[in-house]
């Protein structure tokens, strides 16, 4: 059973909190409620009780009757009634303290303590979600201020090229150019400064001065009218200093030394008229720029003006006010005095790099934002599955308390206790918590992975999150090297672990996500892994990187395109076959994916498949495992109610654990044949010799039949000397009828006519002999992004074999007859009485000897220059 940590996510986050939230507050208002039952129930307990005692005080008021008899029989029987009703009185007051004291008081604390949990999770991750969203914000705006500023310095040069020549090209370099030469000014000696009795060098001067501006105590001084001083101390201050420091013996040797650091210009008077030192407190005098300068100590400016709003911290830097007023202040400089030499293309590039690393960085930004929301997401929920479990088990114990406190009590009520007892029985705290997940989860775990998309589409940096093609692209591999990294390394280190079951139970291991994020954090920078980096982890970890790649690559490893076409394999009947009639439109589909995408694939099941048959795994292991691997393997594009309840993709899982040799050697096959079939189509094609146009279109036809030939397998060529027919596995069905794949998969059957024209048939394709993915540059061609199990374009160029028809016939004879039909329309293109090949007539009798030199390989045997054609997916375990 799924659990909150796997059932609560959606796109945004918030869609599937929300759910989640809105169920525990209703479960929050449950609670209320039961508390009120208990409580109104001990209240009217409580009255009833007191009722009960108030009977016997009544009816001893009543004067002259069972008082007066003494030994009545009758008597007895009321004084045991009497007394039961006091009992009874007393035993309904007890029951409603007990249910104070049992029911009412815990639960009560435990509800208030629940509550808070519950509203402290929402707020934190609300606030969490909402800074998520701001970060994602930024991002796009960085974003397009990055691509705007590429697309600015691209225009930019384009215009400096068709604008300017070449200055080496140009006539007026070889023109003199005058030159203007500026003599270095000669700085003058500094003269000595006489202050009191003593004359300083300069040197000395900046060094008293220093130790004065840091010693003195410096303010402000208001003067009306004129306004306020910066920088100024009293005559009282610095006298003291003087004496203290300067070695001044009397108050009018300071003063003097005062009087010449007024007349040196360090000093001057403000709020009074003149110039003179006096040793006063009332005498402020200013620090002039003079003194700060040769001091080197920067002078403290007078603020202007006051802004109302932040300009550091936190608040500052996430107001958009501030950045935005900030950004704007940063790009104003009107004469360029920060940058005076710098070109408006050196500017450009310059603001297009900034603007890239900034985008970079707000993407890295995002990314480990996303990470932490995800961990606390990740553990609130495992959190909030408890505390909600918790409830139903707290309302399960109060309602058996509140049994319990009657059944204790009154034995009379032993009924509406078993009723009780029966209605507490039916409360099952698991069922309602698989109730509430089955109705009312939002989606699985599937992080969306925000990548940093470069200009120029390079995927160099990162891992995680790029399409599985483009990044064994980059890697030059057909499987991404951090898939072989992660099963290599596993394959390494299953014999460290004791035992089968530890073994086995490294893919069922539930590893937190923060220690997975960790590891992603590592290995998440676009190169191959180090094997040294795993050390640092257990190997469940590892195992969980590799479902965690799986699961953040933009399609699932089975393409969400072929979901539908599951599902209809899985929910069509497959008759008196069994599973293995699945088989073969299993491979059809599969077939379809990119190369890519099966080549990881096989290397995953391979892995899994051997780690079964080692540790040889039960039936209830192989189904824990494919369920692990289900969203791993094979994911809807759009998640709802109806594809979260569906088991298809652990079917698909299961199948693929049994009939793994059997599906992928077909595929394989098909890849090779395939693949072969185009590359002999599209090699060593003829040059015309002759330019006469007289004939084109009969060449033309010509060679496109030939090539067409070729491409289908050579129909016109001799009967090979087998000794067994042989035929394409295409050429004829597999299995019963009610077995076959039962949506039309577009392709027509050779014995159809064709009613269209093929008007090309693609580019020659170059010989493929391994799993090694090519350069674009020795391709020829871009890489497939669709689902094409070739590269590209052996489909486009419509070479592929097409598949048997899809109805077989009942009676032999007859499929008999067809399948000669079939054969005489496909060798009906050999019949013609003359041909034309590069330009020149070919007798038949020169084509019958042409076929007949070159006879056919027997099925399994292959000439000697065609070993190796097509593209062979290698069987081995590890060797990628």
């Amino acid at each position: 059973m799924p659990g909150f940590a796997d059932s609560f996510w959606s796109n945004d986050y918030a869609a599937g909190l929300g759910v989640l939230f809105g169920k525990l507050q209703q479960g929050t208002v449950e609670n209320r409620q039961v508390l009120t039952i208990a409580r109104m129930r001990a209240e009217a307990e409580d009255i009833y009780g007191q009722r009960l005692s108030e009977i016997a005080p009544a009816v001893d008021k009543i004067q002259g009757g069972f008082g007066r008899d003494d030994g009545a029989s009758v008597r007895k029987a009321y004084e045991g009634v009497r007394t039961e009703m006091e009992d009874a009185g007393k035993n309904h007051k007890k029951i409603a303290q007990n249910i104070r004291d049992l029911v009412i008081n815990p639960f009560s604390r435990w509800c208030d303590a629940h509550e808070s949990r519950i509203s402290d999770s929402q707020e934190e991750l609300q606030g969490r979600i909402k800074t998520h969203d701001k970060q994602a914000e930024l991002v796009k705006k960085l974003r397009s201020t990055y691509f705007n500023k590429c697309r600015l310095l691209e225009d930019l040069e384009e215009e400096n090229k068709l604008a300017f020549q070449d200055p080496e090209n140009s006539p007026a370099a070889a023109k003199d150019i005058p030159e203007i030469k500026v003599e270095p000014e000669i700085t003058e000696e500094e003269e000595p400064y006489e202050i009191g009795d003593e004359t300083y060098p300069p040197e000395k001067v900046k060094q008293i001065l220093e130790h004065m501006l840091n010693t003195i105590k410096i303010g402000e001084t208001k003067v009306p009218i004129l306004g306020t001083y910066q920088n100024t101390s009293t005559g009282t201050d610095i006298v003291e200093y003087l004496q203290k420091y300067m070695g001044s013996s009397s108050v009018s040797y300071a003063e003097r030394i005062g009087q010449d650091l007024v007349t040196h210009g360090f000093l001057r008077l403000v709020g009074n008229v003149g110039n003179t030192f006096a040793n006063s407190s009332r005498m402020n005098y200013q620090w002039r720029p003079k003194a700060f300068e040769m001091a080197g100590i920067p002078e403290k400016k007078a603020i202007s003006r006051t802004f109302s709003m932040p300009v550091s911290g936190s608040e500052g830097s996430d107001s958009p006010v501030v950045g935005t007023v900030t950004e704007y202040l940063a790009k104003w400089d009107v004469l360029n005095t920060s940058r005076p030499n710098e070109t408006p293309s050196e500017r450009m590039r310059r603001e297009a790099r900034e603007a890239d690393e900034k985008y970079k960085a707000g993407v890295q930004k995002l990314d480990e934002m996303r990470c932490e929301l995800e961990e606390a997401i990740y553990l609130h929920l495992k959190f909030l599955e408890r505390c909600e479990l918790d409830r139903l088990k707290a309302i399960k114990t109060v309602v058996l308390d509140f049994s319990g406190t009657i059944s204790n009590v009154i034995p009379s009520l032993q009924s509406t206790v078993d009723n009780m007892m029966l209605y507490q029985e039916t409360v099952q705290p698991l069922g309602d918590l698989r109730y509430l997940l089955e109705n009312y989860r939002t989606g699985s775990f599937v992080p969306k992975v925000v990548t940093y998309e470069n200009y120029y589409n390079k995927v160099d940096e990162q891992t995680f999150g790029v399409d599985l093609e483009a990044r064994a692209r980059v890697d030059r591999k057909r499987v991404p090297v951090i898939v072989t990294t992660l099963l290599t390394y596993l394959d390494h280190h299953y014999p460290d672990l004791e035992g089968d079951e530890a073994r086995r139970g490294v893919w069922l291991h539930e590893v937190p996500l923060g220690q997975t994020h960790k590891l992603r954090a590592k290995v998440n920078n676009g190169k191959a892994p180090a094997l040294e980096t795993f050390a640092e982890f257990d190997i469940p970890t590892v195992a969980s990187l590799l479902k965690l790649y799986l699961l953040e690559l933009p399609d699932s490893l089975v393409s969400s395109h072929v979901y539908e076409i599951i599902r209809t394999i899985y929910t069509t009947p497959t008759g008196d076959g069994g599973d293995a009639a699945r088989v073969p439109i299993l491979q059809q589909t599969l077939s379809q994916l990119r190369l890519t995408n099966i080549a990881t694939l096989d290397a995953c099941m391979n892995h899994f498949t051997r780690l079964i048959d080692l540790t040889s795994a039960d039936e209830e292991y192989i189904a824990k495992l494919a369920t692990t691997l289900a969203p791993c393997i094979l994911r809807p594009r759009t998640e709802t109610s109806l594809t979260m309840e569906e088991k298809h993709a652990y079917r698909l899982v299961r199948d693929l654990f049994a009939h793994k040799d059997a599906i992928f050697n077909e595929l394989k096959r098909m890849s090779s044949s395939q693949a072969s079939g185009s590359v002999r189509g599209n090699q060593a094609r003829p040059r015309a010799i002759s330019t006469d146009e007289s004939n084109r279109k009969t060449h033309m036809e010509e060679r496109n039949r030939l090539l067409l030939e070729k491409a289908q397998g050579s129909r016109s060529r001799a009967t090979s000397p087998a000794p067994g027919p042989r035929g394409h596995a295409r050429d004829r069905s597999v299995g019963r009828p009610e077995t076959r794949f039962p949506i039309s998969t577009g392709l027509t059957s050779p014995t159809q006519p064709r009613h269209t024209k093929r008007t090309s048939l693609g580019p020659v394709l170059p010989k493929r002999t391994s799993l090694e993915v090519p350069d674009d540059a020795s391709m020829g061609l871009s890489h497939p992004s669709d689902g094409n199990f070739l590269n590209g374009s052996a489909l486009a160029a419509g070479v592929l074999a097409p598949a048997a028809p899809i109805v077989q016939a009942a009676d032999p004879q007859v499929t008999k007859v067809e399948n000669e039909s079939s054969l005489e329309k496909r060798n009906s293109l050999g019949r013609s009485g003359a041909r034309f090949s590069s330009g020149r007539r070919v007798t038949p009798a020169t084509a019958a000897s042409r076929r007949t030199s070159t006879p056919t390989p027997p099925p399994g045997q292959q000439p000697a220059g065609e070993a190796q054609r097509g593209v062979v997916l290698s069987d081995a375990p590890m060797d990628y």
